[in-house]
């Protein structure tokens, strides 16, 4: 059985419409099915279908990104890698169902696979905790992430989480302390890593697995530091001011895009990933390997550096580049000359004010 979202509505009667056409069987018994009324009312839907999805909002890209039927990890990874090796606990506590992990082959070539798992019904659902990590779920992956640096295996990631579990007993076994190392391992990797986000990117219980050298992200998922109705509730007090929240977070793929958040937006099929799941698991799987061939010719320090680079110029004009000084090795920021004006005034404004009102009443005694 389909699920339809508040907008769907128009299109969830014409594909029951159409369902109704494909049954031979009406109320006079057998008859002759309509293949033409099929095919225009077929055409119909599919013309509605891109005009809503072409036209949606950031709280309508919010739930498509949660929509029920949308591909989950677990899909993606059965369908893009072969011989998957799952890989369990953290070594300290326990597992965590809520992250799928291990090794697997992409085009023949060795990959540390993390998915994050909401689940696909009520009880997987339960049993993944809805895709929400607990620390020793981000333990398990600092445990692996630092496996496959040792061996030089690169590291993708697949994220889908309303954010880390809230738990209070999360926090008594150090939920911040586990996050804040799973972002320090994943940007130290001398290896490359690349995160897609196929869904719901919430909170740091995704950026814990999103610092990587490339994030990709489906073209109807968000990447975002809380959920809207969290920040409605924060700002206004408010929950029905979602789309509000979601409109100035700038959540969606294109904002982020523009804005150098994130590398790439994978274009979903007509109607969203969860209308064909086969497809898009094939786009992923080419945009994968496509990203993973830019890091084949370069060493580990290069990597590195291209991590740490891409990190460091977010919000910046110039961002940072490698100092040619040999003394002083790293990352040195270039700041355009005219920033370098605009701080040189702020910071000496008294200086220049000084000045100019000197350079004001010389011209006014010179004047009279």
């Amino acid at each position: 059985m389909k699920n339809y979202l508040e907008f769907e509505k128009e299109i969830k009667a014409l594909e029951e419409e159409v369902e109704g056409l494909k049954n031979p069987f009406g109320s006079e018994g057998i008859s002759e099915v309509d293949t033409k009324k099929i095919r225009n009312t077929q055409e119909e839907i599919n013309e509605k279908l891109k005009d809503t999805y072409e036209n949606l909002n950031s709280w309508q890209k919010t739930l498509v990104a949660r929509h029920e039927d949308r591909p989950r990890a677990k899909f993606y990874i059965n369908k893009i890698f072969n011989q998957f090796t799952l890989l369990s606990g953290d070594r300290f506590f326990g597992d965590d169902k809520s992250v799928i992990a291990g090794f697997g082959l992409i085009n023949n070539r060795s990959v540390l696979i993390i998915g994050q798992e909401k689940g696909e019904d009520l009880n997987s659902r339960i049993e993944r905790n809805f895709g929400m990590m607990s620390p020793e779920g981000y333990r398990k992956c600092v445990r692996l992430m630092k496996l496959a640096d040792r061996f030089q295996i690169p590291v993708i990631t697949f994220v889908d989480t309303p954010g880390a579990y809230p738990g209070i007993g999360a926090e008594q076994r150090g939920q911040a302390s586990a996050i804040a190392h799973s972002i320090e391992i994943s940007m130290a990797l001398t290896v490359p890593n690349i995160s897609i986000i196929i869904g719901e990117g919430g909170s740091g219980g995704a950026i814990a697995l999103a610092s990587s050298n490339k994030v990709i992200m489906l073209e109807n998922s968000i990447f975002s530091v809380i959920s809207p109705e969290g920040c409605a509730s924060i700002l206004w007090r408010d929950p029905s001011k979602s789309l509000q929240a979601a409109e100035a977070m700038k959540m969606t793929a294109k904002d982020l895009l523009n804005l150098g958040i994130i590398d790439d937006i994978i274009p979903e099929p007509l109607g969203g990933a969860h209308r064909n799941p086969d497809a898009i698991a094939e786009d992923i799987k080419h945009t994968i390997i496509k990203n993973l061939n830019e890091f084949e010719n370069l060493s580990k320090d290069e990597i590195y550096d291209h991590r740490k680079s891409k990190f460091l110029k977010i919000g910046r004009d110039k961002g940072f580049s490698k100092s040619a000084d040999l003394d002083n090795a790293g990352l040195s920021y270039k700041e355009s000359i005219l920033n370098k004006i605009k701080y040189n005034i702020v910071k000496n404004k008294l200086v220049y004010t000084s000045l100019g009102l000197v350079l004001i009443a010389s011209i006014l005694v010179f004047i009279y």
